[in-house]
């Protein structure tokens, strides 16, 4: 059955062949390839004047199959909050680097796309997937469309995707300045793979989240992420409640990440929280505008 299906396939493409060869040569100059005729709106000029021409940015909200993953079950993000993201992305993420380490930074080490789709992408063993980094050129954001329920509050905010987005940019610096090998050996034995959501007690145990168990790599990830996107308070109650060992694991981690951060790229990490701080409180009290479309 194998060989007669082959077999047929292969007629089909010589038939296929022949057609085409007897058809006449295609108009000199003229392209057998249609592009699609969506005319700019605001956003999309908003966009242009704000990722597309100062760091060659592309920020995708209109859903594209080739962009997602065939895996899931996804729709579209809504467009007032693909608007949001975008701004918050900017505020958040984009200029605070901007600010902190410069613009010539940002515009090296950025991803440079952003694709976003409005649900989650969820997995078999309970958890879903918040967002992904691929190749160093590209980060992938899910859920959209529960942002407004999690703009309520700042931990609500950066725990589904301002820490999703900087975890994920951690991850493109480490694919090019890679992960020291000691931060391996401060919990080497601690690390379960896809059963981190199944092991309970990760910061008596030296991980700052229960996601940090998956791996070193996500581990040093989260650690920076979580830092720099949470306030000093927060972190100290929970070095409070991981105790005296877990905290200096913690602490450990923390000072690989700071020197890494420091010694490759110039970046002060107290810095970088003390800029996303900052920018965050202004984001929560209404001082940026998350649906402006002026262009300047």
């Amino acid at each position: 059955m194998k060989t007669r299906i082959l077999s047929l396939l292969l007629l089909s493409a010589v038939t296929l062949g022949f057609t085409a060869c007897s058809d006449d040569d295609p108009d000199t100059g003229k392209s057998v390839i249609t592009l699609g005729n969506t005319e700019k709106n605001d956003f999309d000029k908003w966009i242009e004047s704000n990722y597309n021409k100062p760091y060659n940015i592309d920020f995708k909200y209109r859903y594209e199959d080739i962009e997602g993953d065939f895996d899931y079950y996804l729709v579209p993000a809504r467009y007032e909050d693909a608007i949001t993201m975008a701004h918050l992305i900017k505020h958040l993420c984009v200029e605070t680097y901007n600010e902190v380490a410069g613009v010539d930074f940002t515009r090296q080490y950025f991803p440079k796309m952003f694709y976003t789709v409005g649900e989650w992408e969820y997995k078999n063993n309970g958890t879903f997937i918040l967002g992904t980094a691929e190749g160093g050129l590209k980060i992938y954001l899910t859920g959209l469309n529960y942002l407004p329920t999690y703009m309520q509050s700042a931990a609500t905010l950066n725990y589904y995707y301002i820490k999703t987005i900087h975890h994920e940019f951690t991850h493109i610096l480490n694919q090019t300045r890679t992960i020291p090998s000691d931060f391996q050996t401060i919990t080497p034995t601690g690390y379960v793979s896809d059963m981190w959501n199944e092991t309970p007690n990760w910061l008596p145990r030296g991980f700052i989240t229960d996601y940090s168990q998956h791996s070193y790599i996500e581990d040093f990830a989260e650690v920076m992420s979580v830092y720099i996107t949470n306030d000093s308070a927060t972190w100290d109650k929970w070095m409070t409640q991981a105790g005296a060992t877990g905290s200096g694991l913690i602490q450990q981690k923390l000072d690989i990440v700071r020197e890494y951060m420091l010694s490759n790229f110039g970046i002060d990490l107290d810095e970088l929280r003390d800029v996303i701080q900052r920018r965050q409180n202004e984001v929560m009290t209404g001082v940026v505008d998350l649906q402006d479309l002026s262009v300047y």
